[in-house]
């Protein structure tokens, strides 16, 4: 069942998964960079309700919030910027945080894009201290397609997922100042994390898309549905 609010020329949307039984309730943040239908569709199979909300209230009464994107630091950032306080708020609390691509970027502190971009010193959320830095080498970049995963340290995101293999688009990767930071890795050209979480555990992120990852990434969206429903 999937109902739609308009509100300020933008929408929310509700939906439950097919059997009416959730596993917790899930806040997609709607800042106008992310793939919000496919995030939806993903996390409805793993058994959520969610609602997409450009609203930061929404975020209060959350099991979980996921911080999808699509594009450059810079512009996630701004467009973001009226949900600064609340999913630091929310990330303070111990709710968990769930960041995909743009998303896990924006989850560190800064990032090289937007000083190439000519935007300057742009401040990501902070979640997880450290830098985005852009792929060097002989490599092509945007790294786009399916690369293989190695977890390095136990997290519940990555239960029951190692040398699988995620999809991934992107020009930039995270470079945490502590390597505790880092979940997974994949390998193009470098080794660079592909999953990295706060020491808390509750602020995490995919570099990779779990939404358009086949079952490996619906394992995954599965694993953060419970991780929300254990932290209610």
């Amino acid at each position: 069942m999937r109902t739609h609010l308009v509100a300020e020329g933008k929408y929310t949307s509700m939906s439950k998964s097919t059997a009416g039984q959730t596993a917790a309730e899930v806040v997609v943040v709607d800042y106008g960079l992310g793939n919000l239908r496919s995030v939806t569709r993903g996390l409805e199979r793993a058994d959520a309700a969610v609602t997409v909300s450009d609203d930061p209230g929404a975020l209060d009464d959350a099991d979980g919030i996921v911080l999808p994107g699509v594009g450059a630091f810079g512009d996630g950032m701004e467009n973001a910027g009226p949900f600064r306080d609340a999913l630091t708020d929310a990330a303070d609390e111990g709710r968990p945080l769930f960041g995909i691509c743009l998303g896990m970027q924006m989850l560190l502190t800064s990032s090289e894009e937007a000083d190439r971009e000519g935007q300057g010193d742009v401040q990501g959320l902070d979640l997880i201290p450290g830098r985005n830095v852009r792929f060097t080498g002989d490599v092509k970049v945007p790294h786009m397609g399916w690369n293989e995963l190695s977890v390095t340290r136990d997290h519940p995101l990555v239960d029951g997922v190692n040398d699988e293999y995620a999809y991934f688009v992107h020009s930039y990767y995270a470079a945490p100042d502590d390597p505790g930071h880092v979940v997974a890795e994949t390998d193009y050209g470098t080794t660079f994390p592909a999953v990295v979480a706060n020491d808390a555990g509750n602020v995490f992120g995919t570099q990779f898309h779990p939404e358009k990852s086949g079952e490996t990434g619906l394992r995954i969206l599965r694993n953060f549905v419970d991780y929300c429903a254990d932290h209610q």
